[in-house]
């Protein structure tokens, strides 16, 4: 009578065991499928990392860096992140991460270590690109838009965060179009706020999206704060980056093409021919405006800073090809750039000058302003003093190379301009100001005829 029982009960046991075998070889294989297939957020770091660089550097500032008040001077080490625009080296970053860094230190994602050299900057925009030699050419980042945000939408940050090099964090776009004084000398609008951790040493690194293209450049955070962050878009960053790129700028040379970035379909970006102007290299290889220009040289264009760059390191005599697609139909033409024509706008702005501070300029070779004191890139020369006026008060004189106003440098009349036209000079006065006589840098405040407005410094980067 006791073997029926038996009988009974050992069949089920089996047929548990069974299922609990098969469970466990489907867990397992997923396990292994999901090892072998990673998840959104580590393929979009793969795809970014090797263009993120991590930078180091001292710099000397005053004790009271913000106000612009001397109280004697400290070296600080500073640290920051980069984004790899140009196979050749071209890097950008924020302006305040190599502002005043004598040695610019970079570190790459494949543990190389160099030095650049700071090649332009947009005080406005605190953006700034340097530039790092390699043996080889650089991967570049995937640079998408940011003109379909949204917030909820998740997002990556990268940088080198308090020195951690290559830290990654992950959140969402907490709100968009944000205005944000992080002090009486710089402000930012229309940023991307991100609960994505960002911290010191952030600044300059990229802010991804899901597929690992770039979105914004991270700028800021909130003191006090947690969770809350600040990127620039990266639309807005590719037109400066553009500018600060040109070939006009860097290399003296002219083009005559105004174009801008049209979003089409997918996501994709194209550059288009808004305007040509008269009798330049671009009128003359038959370009018109409307023209979409898929390829300079050996560079494939989808943007204004892909177009800019394609002409750099070209001389005057060489023939460059350019491909466009016009009426749907594909175009071969050629180029050959010009030296550029001079700039108008120094006499407006020299007269400004001349009005607001009682002092005109001109531009000083670097190389000049280097040997009188390598700590500054270039200055401007005084070649007159207005009898009365703020300039002569205080004890400045023909000759001076003024070399920097406040915590900005005064390389050129373009940063003059800068300067002049801030809404919050009247905060800063009188401004702080400091030329080379010789070779030794004498400083001074200069009071201005300005309304005075008040604001509060909040943030900080």
């Amino acid at each position: 009578m006791s073997d029926p029982p038996r009988r009974v009960w050992k069949r089920p046991l089996y047929v548990l065991v069974a299922i609990g075998c098969l469970v466990s070889i489907t867990v397992t294989a997923q396990s292994e499928e999901d090892v072998r297939r990673p998840s959104v957020v580590v393929a979009a770091v793969r795809r970014a990392r090797p263009s993120v660089v991590n930078i180091h550097g001292q710099k000397t500032v005053s004790r009271d860096y913000e106000s612009g008040k001397s109280d004697g001077t400290r070296k600080v080490n500073g640290m920051g992140t980069g984004v790899v625009i140009d196979p050749r080296g071209y890097v950008i970053t924020n302006h305040h991460v190599v502002d005043g860094v004598r040695r610019i230190q970079v570190s790459l994602s494949d543990g190389r270590e160099t030095v650049a050299r700071l090649v332009a900057h947009d005080l406005s925009t605190d953006l700034a690109i340097v530039k790092i030699s390699s043996d080889s050419q650089l991967p570049v980042i995937t640079i998408g838009s940011s003109s379909e945000l949204e917030p909820g939408e998740t997002v990556i940050a990268m940088g080198n965060a308090y020195g951690y090099e290559h830290t990654v964090t992950k959140g969402i776009i907490s709100a968009l179009h944000r205005s944000v004084q992080v002090s009486k000398g710089q402000s930012y609008d229309n940023l991307i706020q991100t609960d994505a951790s960002i911290n010191p040493g952030n600044s300059g690194g990229p802010l991804l999206n899901v597929d690992g293209e770039m979105i914004g450049i991270n700028v800021a955070v909130r003191v006090g704060a947690q969770g809350i962050g600040f990127a620039l878009p990266v639309d807005e960053v590719m037109k400066i980056a553009a500018r600060l790129l040109s070939v006009r700028r860097l290399e003296n040379r002219w083009h005559g093409v105004t174009g801008e970035t049209v979003v089409v379909a997918d996501r994709k970006s194209e550059y288009v021919v808004t305007s040509i102007s008269r009798q330049s290299p671009a009128d003359r290889s038959g370009l018109r405006s409307g023209d979409v220009i898929t390829k300079v040289g050996s560079v494939n264009i989808h943007r204004t800073l892909d177009f800019e760059r394609a002409f750099i390191g070209h001389g005057l005599d060489e023939e460059i090809k350019v491909v466009v697609i016009r009426e749907d139909e594909p175009m071969k033409l050629s180029m050959r750039l010009d030296a550029a024509p001079r700039s108008s706008n120094e006499p407006i702005i020299n007269q400004r000058c001349w009005q607001l501070f009682g002092m005109k300029f001109k531009k000083v070779l670097p190389s000049r302003v280097r040997r009188l004191n390598d700590r500054y890139r270039g200055g401007l020369k005084v070649t007159s003093v207005r009898g009365t006026s703020p300039a002569v008060a205080q004890g400045i004189r023909a000759g001076d190379i003024l070399v920097g106003m406040h915590v900005w440098e005064t390389i050129s009349l373009e940063n003059l301009a800068y300067i002049m036209n801030r809404n919050d000079i009247a905060d800063i006065q009188p401004i702080k100001f400091y030329v080379l006589r010789g070779n030794e840098t004498l400083y001074g405040h200069l009071p201005l005829n300005v309304a005075t407005k008040s604001k509060t410094a909040t943030y900080s980067r």
